[in-house]
């Protein structure tokens, strides 16, 4: 499994439109794009986001590789840069891609 994972930082004034626009129409969308067949969302606790900025991260659970770069060059370009716009210059984000090796 590839778990494709968006940490994003924004300013705390656009934290619950955020959150609620990614609850019901971002990752919704992620996951209709057939790529994904779950998603996690977290929020930053420790270590403590500086004053004034909220971090979230979203864990999108994909089943191979090549799923995931079918996804990264078709899908995400609209995606982000539906993000982008909405939320321009107020957050920051960054992207991994992680390799489940095992569940206790």
């Amino acid at each position: 499994m590839i778990i494709y994972s968006v940490t994003v930082s924004m300013d705390l004034d656009i934290e619950a439109n955020w959150v609620a626009w990614m609850r019901t129409k971002h990752i919704p969308e992620v996951i209709e794009t057939g790529y994904f067949y779950a998603a996690h969302l977290h929020k930053l606790l420790d270590p403590a986001p500086e004053e004034g900025v909220a971090t979230y991260n979203v864990q999108y659970e994909c089943p191979t590789m090549e799923a995931y770069e079918v996804y990264r060059d078709t899908e995400a370009p609209r995606l982000q840069a539906e993000h982008t716009e909405r939320y321009k210059d107020r957050f920051v984000a960054f992207r991994t891609l992680l390799s489940r090796v095992d569940s206790f």
